[in-house]
């Protein structure tokens, strides 16, 4: 292995002289060796590493340059973070404009089919719960995307004993966003001559009144949590932030010292040649800020058991980026975000602006909070569907097996991309929906145990 050493000089004329194998390689290599040093404090080693990924990484290279690209941003923020005056300074002018990130979240819509496969999945389940229900009420948890209960009014507007009166009750903390979707939604309901109600709760997750859902007795109550419940996760660790500073030692750091062997053919031999480097589906379970963050979302289960709904579906993430250390989830963010990347490789153009935008503005924000946010600013605690089960079945819900027609439509949906990459596997009556063999988002129905 070429080891990092300021006498190669700079810019590393050998680096560029690689194939592209040995270089995806050679990135990782570099990507663990500056985590390493960035978790036991040592920034001239760090800052030697990024040198060298600098000449290798790209955003618009191939999917290990561009992942590199994102990672090692998020490695460099989190050496920033150390000082706090050069941080805010450096991000003071930053913009994040509603009507671009409404931008960047339909792209994700559009170019992947996880979110389409999560609608149908989700739509199917309360279409069969509400079967002959009059009244029925729909809490979206996530309301920004009106693709999902456009769908939904026109099948109920089929129904043979006509539609119910519906009403949703849309939550999101961008006044805005529910505006577009309750003129959407009531557009198409007077189309669809069906009675509808749309009920705004402007609100983020965690500081959600309940009242305000406005949940009467005598409706049918469904309840859709798209991509959500994650962020609960998060708490204001500061305690345990005092104890354990920002750049401390990795525990488990130093083996990455020696070199890395490079004739492994992919990211997933690469790292799993060493048990050590492997994802471990549990890393998150011994966490601290996992039992620190769980009275949060304990409260607020308890708050949705307690609405009676007689369905809820829950659409995560699938992947564990809520590790008590940052080795364990930078190498669980390489392994899901790679194929994130990788989906896009096989179906999107280079030089697509789309792809773009969506691995800088979605993608690569997302690997910065995973990398470089720690305590409550870190909102990105994605973790895996046998978590959600336990957690969700402590709460008193009760698993409700997806039914075999909406997996059917879902399976439909999926091969009409044309991609072979995309496939679904049923777990424990949940799906996993799966670019190649890798789960990257499930999908799972509840109803509370009386």
């Amino acid at each position: 292995m070429m080891s990092l050493s300021p006498s190669l000089g700079s810019p590393y004329p050998w680096l560029r002289e690689l194939k592209s194998e040995e270089r995806g390689l050679y990135l990782i290599h570099l990507l663990l060796t500056c985590t390493n040093h960035v978790a036991s404090g040592n920034l001239e080693n760090a800052n030697m590493a990024l040198e060298q990924i600098s000449h290798l990484a790209s955003p618009d290279g191939d999917t290990m340059q561009r992942i590199a690209a994102y990672f090692t941003e998020a490695l460099a923020d989190r050496i920033l973070k150390a000082w706090p005056g050069l941080h805010k300074a450096l991000n003071s002018t930053r913009l994040v404009m509603v009507s671009e990130e409404i931008m960047v979240r339909k792209l994700f819509f559009e170019l992947f089919p996880f979110l389409k496969v999560a609608f149908v999945l989700t739509n199917q389940v309360i279409m069969e719960a509400m079967e002959g229900e009059k009244m029925v009420h729909i809490i979206d948890l996530n309301a920004a995307e009106p693709a999902q209960w456009i769908a939904l009014l026109q099948v109920l507007s089929a129904r043979p004993e006509g539609p119910p009166h519906l009403r949703i009750t849309g939550v999101h903390q961008q006044k805005e966003i529910l505006d577009q979707m309750a003129h959407k939604l009531i557009e198409e309901a007077e189309k669809l001559d069906i009675p509808f109600q749309f009920n705004p709760v402007v609100s983020k997750l965690e500081n959600l009144d309940f009242d305000k859902l406005r949940v009467k007795t005598g409706e049918a109550l469904a309840i859709s949590s798209i991509l959500q419940l994650h962020s609960l996760l998060t708490s204001d660790d500061e305690a345990m932030r005092r104890r354990t500073p920002l750049l401390t030692k990795c525990s488990n750091g130093s083996h990455l010292q020696r070199a890395v062997p490079m004739n492994q053919s992919s990211l997933g031999d690469l790292l799993e040649k060493d048990n050590r480097y492997s994802p471990s589906p549990d890393s998150a379970s011994s966490s601290p800020a996992s039992s620190i963050a769980s009275m949060n979302m304990e409260g607020f289960l308890n708050a949705l058991w307690g609405l009676s709904p007689k369905v809820m579906v829950v659409t995560e993430q699938d992947s564990n980026h809520n590790g008590s250390t940052l080795m364990e989830r930078l190498l669980e963010a390489l392994y899901s975000y790679a194929a994130l990347f990788d989906c896009l490789e096989s179906t999107v153009s280079r030089t697509s602006m789309e792809r773009l935008k969506v691995e800088k503005m979605l993608f690569g924000e997302e690997i910065k909070n995973i990398v470089a946010c720690e305590g409550a600013e870190r909102k990105e605690r994605h973790e895996k569907l046998d978590k959600w089960l336990q957690r969700l079945d402590l709460a008193g819900f009760g698993n409700v097996p997806l039914s075999y027609y909406g997996m059917l439509q879902a399976r439909r949906l999926l091969q009409s991309y044309g991609c072979e990459g995309y496939k679904m596997r049923e777990e424990n009556g949940c799906v996993a929906i799966c670019w190649q063999d890798r789960s990257l988002f499930s999908v799972s129905a509840w109803r509370p145990r009386k």
